[in-house]
């Protein structure tokens, strides 16, 4: 017997990877529709990117509870929920919004299967056949939504293996009581970067961020680009509280050594830099797509993609969340990028023949972004 006849095989309309903010708000819009043939499969539990964040962090984009006066809160991924008003809280931390997600799915009854590992997911005549790892999948349509966290970008240089990815940071708090009093270097100087930083400095550990391009020194419209207020605003007041921060810009980390249990992180200028500590790697994550990488084509790092956010190479699989694109701009905050799940949702329901009516209230709600003249290089006010 071989192992796709040990499993049972189940045919759906639909197949959405990942049960993040994206998988889940699609999923809600797919419920909205009243499709009752597609299922959400995740490999953890709902929300597990965000579970994995450092306790200490939070989201840089604030939650406000103002549904009706018609402005959505910049968290939520639904027309009418607010994880403000949910959680109590302006910038929940990750494991806050996980529960979060967690009360979308349960109001919406959404069919996640959660503990369920996508091995494979191969193009069929009629669709899709996913291989999980608790049965064998055939859907017409698949909406990959599994972000980036699974894939940190933890081997940017040599010696990189000497340091610690922040995404792998239960805690900063512990992370700093198994520190001695030298600096902690942070590599990267970017919202994770400076967000670590700041919760070692709180606890009285010096550190010292080291980037190339000092993205703390620069200003813009699109958080996207450079830091954003929120984390720009805590920076600034720990300075002037002579909180123990070093910020050095202008080196590239080109390589990091060990010897007597000292770390030198060494960097172009002949810049370099010791400590006892192990280095925090704040380099962000990688841009493939994992398992469906060769279902899509890539230019300058970005999956390409149609006008309604369908792999340019594979019909009928479509991509939402962080790593959408347009026009040289990234929809890679939820208040961007759910405004996409919409778009998506009417597609595949056209293809159903299902009545797109519910749909309406997205548009009206300003949850349905078809223009993409607002995304424009530089202009993007999404």
């Amino acid at each position: 017997m071989t192992p796709e006849e040990t499993h049972k095989h189940e045919w759906l309309d639909v197949v959405i990877v990942g049960a993040g903010a994206a998988g889940v708000g699609l999923g809600a819009v797919l419920a909205d529709l009243g499709l009752d043939s597609y299922a959400i499969l995740e490999r953890n539990e709902v929300g597990s990117s965000f579970q994995q964040w450092p306790a200490e962090m939070r989201l840089i984009t604030p939650s406000f509870p103002s549904n009706s006066f018609g402005c959505r809160d910049l968290n939520a991924v639904t027309t009418d929920t607010s994880p403000a008003f949910a959680l109590d809280r302006e910038h929940p931390t990750g494991g806050e919004y996980a529960e979060y997600l967690q009360g979308v799915v349960e109001f919406h009854d959404l069919p996640v299967r959660t503990g369920v590992e996508v091995e494979s997911v191969q193009r069929h005549e009629d669709g899709f056949v996913l291989h999980t790892s608790t049965d064998v999948i055939q859907s017409q349509y698949v909406v990959w939504a599994a972000g980036q966290f699974g894939q940190p970008n933890d081997d940017p240089f040599p010696g990189a293996n000497h340091c610690v990815h922040n995404s792998r940071i239960g805690s900063w708090s512990a992370f700093a009581d198994g520190c001695v009093e030298d600096p902690i270097v942070v590599v990267g100087g970017y919202e994770s970067g400076i967000d670590a930083a700041l919760a070692l400095a709180d606890r009285g550990q010096e550190v010292l961020v080291v980037d190339e391009e000092g993205p703390w020194q620069f200003r813009g419209p699109d958080p996207s680009e450079v830091l954003s207020p929120y984390t720009s605003q805590r920076l600034r007041e720990a300075l002037e509280d002579d909180a123990p921060i070093a910020l050095e810009d202008g080196v590239r980390v080109e390589c990091i050594e060990i010897e007597a249990e000292t770390f030198e992180v060494i960097g172009t200028g002949g810049a370099s830099f010791t400590t006892r500590n192990r280095p925090v790697l704040a380099t962000g994550f990688e841009s493939g797509l994992g398992l469906v990488d060769d279902h899509f084509e890539f230019e300058n790092g970005q999956p390409q993609l149609t006008e309604r956010d369908e792999s340019t190479t594979t019909s009928g699989l479509f991509l939402a969340g962080p790593q959408v694109a347009h026009n040289g701009q990234q929809f890679c905050f939820i208040y961007k990028f759910r405004q996409r799940f919409a778009v998506v949702a009417d597609e595949i329901a056209a293809r159903l023949d299902i009545d797109r009516t519910p749909l309406d209230e997205y548009r009206e709600k300003n949850m349905f972004l078809e223009d993409l003249s607002c995304c424009e290089p530089d202009m993007c006010d999404c």
